[in-house]
């Protein structure tokens, strides 16, 4: 049973790629350092970011010394349209390791085009990380979180 979010609960951010829907998808899924911003790694010098790409998969940073720290489940993977995971961080800024206190984030890839796509990316229930949820949202809703990450997407998947 999906539970309904509320506005004041989620984020929605979107942006306009100039490349193909299966090409975006796939830069956001298999290449995500490419465009996740360095300064928002749990890991100190975090080198790589590893998404094992089925329900069940982890997201995982991996540093220079090969250290690795999970940072979200994959919870559904319908390529090239749709993509969704947890976020296991809590309002600290730290690994959160009980499921009932993490937050979704949804991601919709829309073919506008041979050329161009639409990506809407609502991270959801964002009250379920409990005190400070409040900061995490206007933090992922601020100018310097997921808006600066789907402007480098659009940076890094549109180079094709």
């Amino acid at each position: 049973m999906t539970t309904p979010t509320r506005p004041d609960t989620s984020v929605t951010v979107s942006v306009d790629v100039a490349a193909p829907v299966e090409h975006v998808f796939d830069v956001f899924t298999r290449q995500a350092s490419t465009w996740w911003d360095p300064d928002h790694h749990l890991l100190d010098d975090t080198v790589d970011m590893d998404v094992d790409l089925r329900a069940g998969g982890t997201i995982t940073e991996v540093d220079a010394a090969g250290s690795r720290c999970t940072i979200a489940r994959v919870l559904v993977v319908e390529r090239p349209a749709r993509f969704v995971f947890t976020w296991d961080v809590s309002p600290r800024w730290e690994v959160e390791t009980e499921p009932a206190r993490c937050s979704e984030v949804h991601v919709a890839f829309t073919a506008l085009d041979d050329r161009r796509t639409r990506v809407v990316l609502e991270h959801r229930y964002l009250d379920r990380h409990g005190d400070g949820w409040e900061r995490m949202r206007d933090a992922v809703g601020g100018a310097g979180g997921w808006a600066v990450d789907l402007a480098r997407l659009r940076r890094a998947a549109g180079a094709v």
